[in-house]
């Protein structure tokens, strides 16, 4: 993850930027008319020296104090235009950088919804968490104050050297020869700030990832007393990205005030050369107060460039990030015209078939079998053997590499994926719950699950025993991932929320491996109820659960190697057979057969 961080490519991509700007397309009035606003501004800024050289030159002079007046007024009405003008430009700039950032997280969520499991295993969350909050806050930096004010920085300083050089030229060349240091000192910061920044960037990606593992893992922190050394290596990233902020801070802090130096320069060696003119009755007292005002309005532009400049190399860099996301292909998805089944029955076939999670791989081998409607079928083996692996192509988690799944004879690439997972309810071994109640963890936003489909669920898997426990009932609050509740009460909560969608098909992922013997009892008792007429598949380390299923798949390195019932099975002798024996040889009398 901190590698991907460190790189910040090149300072303007034509490419990425062209993609940047197709998200400013939608609000290109408000961006014109924020536009609009900063010229008319910085002409306003222009106005106010060459107000001040009439001022002087045509009625100080003169005594003409009703002519001071009038220009006093049009100077105020110039200075409440600006600030009119520089709040409409700062509102609307902001506005369009949030709506941009509201329209790319959206955007960005939509599509992590719809990408393959198969990259949520390759990408960390926290990367992922990156793309989604920091890189997309530097993308509103880049549309709130950077592409348009710099059109606005470029205008004024263009707005000044032209009205200089027809001020004065022979002043103007004076103003205009410390450019050269300009030149040198934004270039040196330019180079030290854009590897400042860089290790910045990489160091605060360290703190993320170090706190995202250890916060998660606390428990075990805690358990193994390691919160002194956790706290040293936390110590010593902090103390680095405390020490390279500071690095960052020097150059700030040299450039800036190297830029006033040299704006102090260049109003020095105005001052020189044109008093001596002012005194020679070669240049007007005006127009030497004016050039002194546009030298010092000249040099915050290019200061304001070198920062803008910094803040464009950011966003290239997180654009190209953000777009690298945006342009992972989802290759699990529906098809243009898919096919519905009718009536669903619930037939469910393996055709021979093959998968790798990577290259070849291969975790499943021409695995064929045939669950017929109301069926129940268990599926057992040794860690590895792929038992999981049906479940995600079953589900189209993942496609199958070769061979075909199919659903009452459709396969089930051929169906729309809201319409194959609609099929199942799936009860996993590791159970989420979300920050929410007892009741909205149940129903997860379907409103046609009624609260009594809810109290109905909850009593059938004997959660109804815990929850009426608790203050609030099915009202009950849910911490992130149910932290308020014991492992047992979450694979009750996980088992309802399966049953109150009424599947056609029930899917059980060592769903009773987790909870004790006495959850386990309520939870197949409730079983032998809700599995009737539905299709039913179970995978379970614990052969107790499966026992009464009417069929049983054996599998062992990626093969289907048995098929039977329990009785069938334990006769056989083979891997079932031995699976069955190592789970009972504490046992006084192990079995032979059933």
């Amino acid at each position: 993850m901190s590698h991907e961080e460190e790189v910040l490519g090149k300072a303007y991509d034509s490419r990425l930027m062209k993609r940047l700007l197709g998200y400013l397309w939608p609000y290109t009035h408000y961006a014109t008319a924020a536009l609009l606003a900063i010229f008319l501004n910085a002409a306003l800024q222009l106005a106010q020296p060459y107000l001040i050289k009439v001022a002087i030159d045509t009625y100080i002079a003169k005594g003409d104090l009703g002519g001071v007046s009038r220009i006093a007024v049009w100077f105020f009405l110039v200075l409440a235009g600006g600030f009119a003008l520089e709040y409409l430009q700062t509102w609307l700039m902001n506005m369009i950088g949030q709506r941009i950032m509201f329209d790319m997280r959206m955007q960005m969520y939509e599509h992590l919804q719809r990408l393959d499991l198969r990259d949520y295993d390759k990408n960390p969350v926290g990367r992922l968490m990156t793309r989604v909050t920091s890189d997309i806050d530097v993308l509103n930096d880049l549309f709130s104050s950077g592409i348009v004010a710099a059109f606005g920085d470029v205008f004024m300083l263009t707005g000044i050297m032209i009205v200089l050089l027809t001020m004065d030229w022979r002043l103007s060349l004076i103003a205009f020869s410390v450019l050269p240091l300009i030149v040198l000192i934004t270039e040196w910061f330019r180079v030290h700030v854009r590897e400042s920044y860089r290790t910045v960037r990489t160091l605060i990606a360290r703190i993320n990832a170090f706190l995202q593992e250890n916060i998660t893992g606390m428990a075990t922190v805690q358990l193994f007393r390691r919160e002194a050394v956790n706290l040293g290596r936390f110590d010593d990233i902090n103390r680095q990205h405390r020490d390279a902020n500071i690095n960052s801070v020097f150059y700030y802090a040299l450039f800036y005030p190297a830029v006033e130096l040299i704006a102090a320069l260049a109003a020095a060696l105005i001052i020189w050369f044109g008093g001596g003119w002012v005194m020679a009755g070669t240049l007007t007292l005006g127009s030497l107060v004016a050039f002194l005002q546009y030298s010092q309005r000249f040099f915050r532009p290019i200061s304001d460039m070198s920062e803008k400049f910094n803040l464009l190399q950011a966003a290239m860099a997180s654009s190209e990030r953000i777009f690298a996301l945006l342009d992972t292909p989802v290759t699990v998805q529906s098809p243009a015209a898919p096919k519905k089944l009718e009536a669903v029955q619930g037939h469910i076939k393996f055709e021979n078939v093959w998968f790798a999670y990577k290259d070849d791989t291969f975790v499943l081998r021409d695995v064929s079998f045939d669950v017929k409607p109301g069926e129940r079928i268990g599926v057992v083996g040794a860690t590895g053997a792929g038992k999981s692996t049906v479940i995600n192509l079953l589900l189209r988690f993942y496609d199958v590499t070769r061979g075909r799944i199919t659903i009452d004879g459709v396969d089930i690439r051929e169906m729309s994926l809201a319409d194959v997972r609609g099929l199942f309810g799936l009860v996993l071994q590791d159970v989420y719950l979300f920050t929410g109640t007892i009741a909205s963890n149940v129903r997860l936003g379907n409103e046609r699950i009624t609260d009594e489909d809810v109290r109905r669920a909850v009593k059938a898997v004997h959660a109804d025993r815990f929850i009426d426990r608790l203050p609030l009932g099915l009202d009950a609050p849910v911490a992130e991932r149910g932290a308020t509740l014991s492992v047992g009460q979450k694979q009750l909560l996980s088992f309802a929320r399966a049953l109150a969608f009424d599947p056609r098909v029930l899917v059980l992922d060592e769903a009773t491996s987790s909870v004790d013997t006495e959850t386990e009892l309520l939870i197949r008792d409730a079983l032998r109820v809700l599995m009737a007429g539905r299709t039913t598949i179970a995978i379970a380390h614990r052969l107790s659960t499966i026992q009464d299923m009417d069929k049983i798949l054996v599998f062992h390195k990626g093969e289907l190697r048995e098929s039977g019932n329990h009785q069938e099975l334990l006769a056989r002798r083979g891997i079932y057979y031995r699976l069955y024996q190592l789970q009972y040889k504490d046992q006084e009398t192990a079995p032979t057969t059933a």
